[in-house]
């Protein structure tokens, strides 16, 4: 699976829109009671690595139901709410190429 932010991908063709495909992703829990600041920032940061590949691996399997071999127009929001949650959407149009 061909995965860009672009919307095309040099030396392929597009040969079929397949339509819009989403993975979202929650991870609960981020922070633990702490006072080291670094350890909390890193433990963020790797909460927000797994839960965004999560959601990529949610939408790359929308899109081969879909029957596509790529995904082009990647959009990607990380939100968080509370120190507390990190939501992960990743959006993009499947598509067939050759």
């Amino acid at each position: 699976m061909i995965l860009t932010t672009t919307n095309n991908i040099e030396n392929h063709k597009i040969i079929d829109y397949l339509g819009i495909v989403t993975g979202v992703d929650i991870n609960i829990s981020v922070t633990k009671t702490t006072f080291n600041r670094e350890k909390t920032n890193k433990d963020i940061e790797q909460q927000i690595l797994k839960t965004k590949e999560d959601a990529f691996q949610k939408i790359v399997l929308h899109a081969k139901k879909l029957g596509a071999n790529a995904i082009v127009g990647i959009l990607i929001d990380v939100e968080m709410k509370d120190m507390a949650r990190v939501i992960v959407s990743v959006t993009g149009t499947a598509v067939k190429v050759v």
